[in-house]
């Protein structure tokens, strides 16, 4: 990672390749894609992102407010209300991942036919191997 080239996600001193795998982790890309769509407290956002625990939906919040992704708005009252939006920056990275999201969405039949394919064949050759 030069001075003179930028950063390079690639070079794994890189600090954008931390930032990449927050964004592109499986609950980081989630919590993303529910935040794109409405400002939500903790247990909305745990409920629409299903199968998420208390504990990682907490440690991706805080992961994605440290590169700025998210905002987090403690609000004084009794209990305290807790709400989480999207940044600026969140909004435009969210953008380019629904856009991925939505073409593996559209893509799934083809998906599930290359699974179905594969599996076959890798059931073929288990059936050769055992008759060797």
């Amino acid at each position: 990672m030069g001075d003179d080239l930028g950063f390079d996600v690639f070079s794994r001193q890189c600090p954008s390749r931390g930032t990449l795998e927050h964004v592109t982790g499986r609950w980081g890309s989630l919590t993303m894609g529910a935040l794109y769509e409405e400002r939500l407290r903790f247990n909305q956002l745990r409920r629409r992102v299903d199968g998420v625990s208390e504990k990682m939906l907490s440690q991706t919040l805080h992961a994605l407010e440290r590169d700025g992704l998210v905002h987090r708005e403690a609000q004084p009252t009794n209990p305290p209300r807790v709400d989480y939006e999207l940044t600026q920056l969140g909004r435009a990275v969210t953008e380019q991942l629904l856009g991925l999201i939505r073409l593996v969405e559209d893509r799934m039949p083809d998906v599930l036919e290359a699974r179905q394919r594969y599996d076959a064949g890798c059931e073929e050759a288990g059936d050769r191997a055992a008759v060797r």
